[in-house]
């Protein structure tokens, strides 16, 4: 499968999970969004499990339970927090900070090099979310802006081990194992720090097995698989899609309003993406020039 596959294949996650603000906004209860996270989690690793059949070595729990906590557990009550003290577009752009940070944390933990155009296409992917989404007069919070960060930092922290350390299972086997960690730490605390969720309806219950079945389960496999073929700044940037997702589905299903600024920010970002893979294309392969002949 050709590389340009791979990353339409992975930016199809992102593109997903910009529908979970609608679906979480529309159709699930306020106030619940550990519980929400749980359910979202544990019930979609275990059918993976059971449609797997596979479980992670004693010798894998440490590091499974690790990245179930950054790519889930963390970033989801981070994630959340921020966007109940902050508005919206000031906790999305802090978000894509991520891309900014893979790049730093890929160099530190695998090497991987710093490159001035995977630099610049990140920057500028900040600023066209920033201009996409940030309203005039935008509150800011201290403790919503540290829980922006955290969750951007726990994003990247899980993008970069993840292809660390992917162990040699199929991308389906090791999102079971992390969505099945992950729900297995949001559990405890969905029962300590939230009251029990109210009886849900049929809507919220369609909305919950969208957040679970598709907007965990089927695109976290797939991100993880581009992860593990995909440079991990590339695959940053497509995080990039989910915020312009979300505002093109606020504007066709909620009726909500798109200025000429966020038009042009909107560009911006595609344009920063497109300019993300390029930069974070793996060079040439360079091969030792044979030894010259003799007579």
């Amino acid at each position: 499968m050709s590389r340009t596959t791979d990353i339409l294949l992975t930016a199809l996650a992102p593109a997903v999970w910009g529908s979970s603000y609608l679906v979480t906004s529309e159709l699930m209860p306020a106030g619940y969004p550990v519980t929400i996270a749980a359910l979202r989690a544990l019930p979609a690793g275990l059918l993976l499990l059971a449609l797997t059949r596979s479980l992670p070595p004693r010798a894998w729990l440490g590091r499974v339970f690790l990245l179930g906590a950054f790519n889930f557990a963390l970033f989801w009550v981070l994630l959340f927090v921020a966007a109940y003290r902050l508005p919206g577009g000031v906790a999305a752009t802090l978000g894509t900070l991520q891309a900014m940070m893979v790049i730093i944390m890929a160099r530190g933990w695998l090497g991987t090099p710093v490159r001035a155009g995977a630099v610049a296409a990140a920057a500028t992917g900040i600023l066209g979310v920033a201009f996409l989404l940030i309203r005039p007069g935008a509150a800011f919070d201290l403790i919503g802006v540290a829980a922006g960060l955290g969750g951007a930092a726990s994003m990247a922290a899980g993008t970069v081990l993840s292809r660390k350390w992917h162990p040699p299972v199929p991308a389906l086997s090791f999102t079971a194992w992390q969505l099945t960690a992950g729900g297995l730490i949001l559990l405890p605390l969905a029962l300590i720090l939230e009251p029990p969720l109210p009886p849900l309806t049929l809507p919220s219950l369609a909305g919950l097995a969208w957040l679970g079945l598709i907007g965990a389960a089927a695109t976290y496999a797939i991100w993880f698989r581009g992860i593990a073929r995909l440079d991990p700044g590339a695959v940053s940037m497509l995080g990039m899609m989910s915020p312009v997702m979300a505002v093109i589905l606020g504007w066709v299903i909620l009726g909500q309003s798109l200025s000429l600024l966020q038009g042009i920010g909107a560009a911006i970002v595609l344009a920063s993406v497109w300019a993300g893979q390029r930069a974070n294309r793996p060079g040439p392969v360079r091969t030792a020039a044979p030894p010259a002949r003799t007579a």
